[in-house]
């Protein structure tokens, strides 16, 4: 580029300022001691374990004093979202040097002791992790495992129109495939609602052994992928030649990086100026074409060229630490290579940093380490409509049927209209918002869509794609999930609606949200943010029709590995319950709360009351479907999930009929972690108030929604455990009939009541005819299916009868 933006000493500066946090990541990563090298360097002064990663480093240092420049000059509030995780000694330099760290963590001072303790908590016992972390100030991406960066910048410019986001992406990560279809995000975001994004793909050559495919296209290839994605790609490339040599010799990578910036901005404001022209005009929206900056540098810029004789700078040898084995030869190599960045100009005698330095760093909240965005501090509570109003009314339970999800969705959709001026609630599905009966969102707000729009997408097709549309829908569970993530982290609420067998694609990511909020929840300077709400629907039990593929209730086993502080599982089994729990869990904070319920007409239970009543407690005994007050039970039936209580009502009615003394207790579980111990937790009942329930020595009959072995591992420290019998999904089933799906599971009515007579004393003696009809009517339900391709009708049309 011809342009040159910086004037000669700004330029001085800026390059002094990124040497300084250079110098910073490369003591973090080695120095135990000496901060300042004021003694000679010796193996005494060096950590005994060297671990971090160097070779991303100098480039995310490089574009982070960039942006404070555009910080500067244009009063723009920014976000830095670091896909290479492995930089994290860059961001902490840099917060460090801006003073941001200090305000957050006073111990850590700039000073000569604060830097050595700067230096010295890095990756070491009890200290900071090598990545972005939680405990970074001003981060939001931990960049750990790769892949999510810019569905994360996107999600954090959502609703947030006086955002920049800089999203650097590292080319190694770049490679996977939850990035390559977030690039798609383009399609999604508003010009004059949203903030901006520029993402920067950052080619500097390799992964930890090997080269990356990006770095090595050439570069019309590149361009024409980029162009492909809807991008208007910048590059920005350092020529070989100037690699690690004199401080003026960079000037031409320094000028072009801020002109680069410079255009994007200017080309960011001109697609929003055009966007409010049209919206004036009653136009729709072009969608733009968005800049972006591929920026080529080599990997580990600025560190030594080589070591004994071996390549390290633009080689994947500077991936980690540049030379981890310090004899005495290495000790001197780090001592030249530290004090190439000139020390002496960057810091003061007493480790502080030059004053004109520190001068041309944002101000206050500007800084991107002091961003209240990104620390939950600028959240608000969403307005609520009052759930009640959604009451699914009926005379008796059991006796109705309602679309649970469909009565979840009208919620939703007044949720958004509540929330419509704030612009704080949006959902996020993959193509399955309305298969999943949350069509009144989809008519009240829409489905955002960017992206070319035809005659026939009119809402008279039911399609409503809409530009400023609050229902995010992309064929990516990895995209929805990193909008979402992003939204809730920047302090915005939402809903992520996905079918239960698929929501695996992202067990990687809940758990990488999941450790965060864990660790954010013991960090007083973040706020806790809106919790991370799923909805598992179209689920394991009617899933009939598409076969074994679309069977998978385990995302809740992988769910309650994490810790008991931020995870929650609620399995409603009627509307009125599930408007309850939504209502709770669109209020609570910093969880994970996993609802599942079904989408097809099933029967209803609870009045409004008693759902409230019950999903407060999170379980309980249902009065009028048990005849054991007043005495003692023979047996418990117990159940959690929509099919498996509609199962255990039709066994008591068939135990009822043909035992009429059998007492029975009829228990519900709402909320799973009900189940565990108060002290593993916080929902957990105490050994007293679940003796009470489920007896001590009377035989359970647990049908429950997914794989059994799960109630066996949360109640396993239970008095009574030897008595609880669970059913659930066993991995049987294919293209058959809803019943049949929990016949070959051994979930259905007659195998649960023929565990019943098996376990009960009294029936064991008396039960056997009983036994032998409902083994006949299994026999019965096999040939009927095979005959006429449906369930039987007293099946079919079973109500509760009582």
């Amino acid at each position: 580029m011809a342009q040159q933006p910086l004037s000669a000493e700004l330029l001085d500066k800026m390059h002094r300022y990124w040497q300084a946090t250079n110098y910073l990541s490369v003591g973090q990563i080695y120095l135990l001691d000496n901060p300042l090298l004021k003694e000679k360097l010796v193996r005494e002064h060096i950590k005994p374990r060297l671990l971090g990663h160097w070779g991303t480093t100098p480039g995310l240092n490089f574009i982070y004093v960039h942006a404070n420049r555009l910080i500067n000059d244009r009063d723009i509030n920014a976000i830095y979202i670091t896909g290479p995780g492995h930089g994290g000694p860059g961001f902490v330099a840099n917060t460090w040097v801006e003073g941001s760290y200090e305000e957050f963590f006073p111990n850590i001072d700039r000073t000569e002791a604060g830097m050595q303790r700067l230096f010295k908590q890095f990756s070491f016992p009890r200290g900071i992790p090598s990545h972005v972390a939680p405990e970074t100030p001003g981060s939001m991406h931990e960049g750990g495992e790769l892949g999510y960066s810019v569905s994360h910048a996107y999600g954090a410019a959502l609703d947030n129109p006086d955002q920049v986001v800089f999203a650097v992406v590292g080319d190694g990560e770049a490679e996977t495939g939850p990035l390559a279809a977030s690039w798609h995000s383009t399609k999604y975001i508003h010009p004059i609602n949203d903030g901006f994004v520029l993402p920067i793909l950052h080619l500097n050559g390799y992964k930890i052994a090997n080269p990356t495919l990006l770095a090595r296209m050439d570069k019309e290839e590149v361009t024409a992928l980029f162009t492909g994605y809807g991008y208007e790609p910048i590059f920005v490339e350092l020529k070989t030649e100037t690699f690690n040599e004199k401080p003026e010799s960079f000037n031409d990578i320094h000028q072009e990086m801020a002109a680069a910036m410079d255009l994007c901005m200017d080309k960011f404001a001109a697609i929003r100026a055009k966007a409010k022209e049209e919206v004036a005009a009653g136009k729709m929206i072009t969608r733009p074409r968005w800049p972006m900056i591929i920026m080529r540098t080599p990997k580990g810029w600025t560190g030594p060229k080589e070591i004994k004789g071996k390549k390290v700078e633009d080689y994947w040898r500077s991936h980690q630490v540049p030379f981890s084995d310090i004899d005495g030869e290495n000790v001197q190599n780090l001592e030249t290579w530290l004090k190439s960045y000139q020390i002496n100009t960057l810091f003061n005698e007493d480790g502080t940093v030059k004053e004109e330095l520190v001068a041309i760093a944002p101000k206050g909240q500007k800084r991107i380490g002091s961003n209240p965005v990104v620390h939950g501090q600028v959240s608000k509570d969403l307005k609520m409509p009052d759930f009640r109003n959604y009451e699914v009314k009926f005379d008796k339970p059991g006796t109705v049927n309602a679309e649970m999800t469909r009565v979840m969705g009208n919620f939703l959709a007044d949720v958004m209209k509540e929330n419509e001026a704030e612009k704080n609630f949006r959902i996020f599905g993959p193509d399955e918002t309305a298969s999943n009966r949350w069509n009144a969102t989809i008519e009240y707000s829409g489905k955002n869509w960017l992206a070319n729009h035809f005659e026939v997408d009119g809402v008279n097709n039911n399609d409503n794609l809409k530009q400023d549309g609050r229902v995010m829908e992309i064929l990516s569970e990895h995209t929805c999930q990193g909008w979402l993530e992003a939204y809730n982290l920047t302090g915005r609420h939402g809903f992520f609606s996905c079918y239960e067998a698929f929501i695996h694609v992202i067990d990687s990511m809940f758990n990488q949200h999941a450790k965060w909020l864990k660790t954010t929840r013991h960090i007083n300077w973040r706020k806790p943010i809106p919790s991370l709400n799923y909805l598992l629907t179209s689920h394991v039990w009617r899933q009939d029709h598409n076969g074994f593929s679309h069977q998978d209730p385990g995302f809740i086993d992988h769910v309650v590995n994490k810790k008991a502080e931020v995870i929650r599982v609620y399995l409603p089994a009627d509307a009125n319950t599930l408007l309850s729990v939504t209502d709770h869990v669109l209020r609570s904070r910093h969880y994970v709360n996993v609802v599942v319920a079904g989408k097809q007409p099933a029967l209803q239970y609870l009045t409004m009351d008693q759902a409230i009543k019950h999903a407060t407690k999170g379980l309980g005994i249902w009065d009028w479907a048990s005849n054991d007050e007043g005495g003692e039970p023979d047996v418990v039936m117990a159940c959690a999930g929509e099919i498996p209580t509609m199962e255990a009502l039709a066994a008591t009615d068939i135990l009822r009929q043909h035992f009429p003394d059998l007492k029975i207790r009829f228990v519900n579980v709402c909320d799973l972690m009900t189940l565990q111990p108060k002290e593993e937790h916080p929902h957990g009942l105490s050994d007293r108030e679940f003796d009470a329930i489920f007896t001590t020595d009377k035989p359970v009959m647990f049908a429950f929604h997914g794989y059994p072995w799960l109630i066996h591992r949360l109640t396993y420290r239970r008095n009574g455990h030897s008595n609880i019998h669970a059913r659930g999904y066993i991995e049987e089933g294919s293209t058959s009939t809803p019943f049949d799906m929990v016949v070959v599971n051994q979930l259905d009515r007659f195998n649960l009541a023929i565990d019943v007579i098996d376990r009960v004393p009294k029936l064991q003696k008396i039960g056997a005819h009983v036994r032998q009809k409902l083994v006949d009517k299994l026999v019965e339900h096999e040939q009927y299916i095979s005959q006429v391709g449906d369930d039987m009708p007293e099946v079919k049309n079973w109500k509760w009868p009582y």
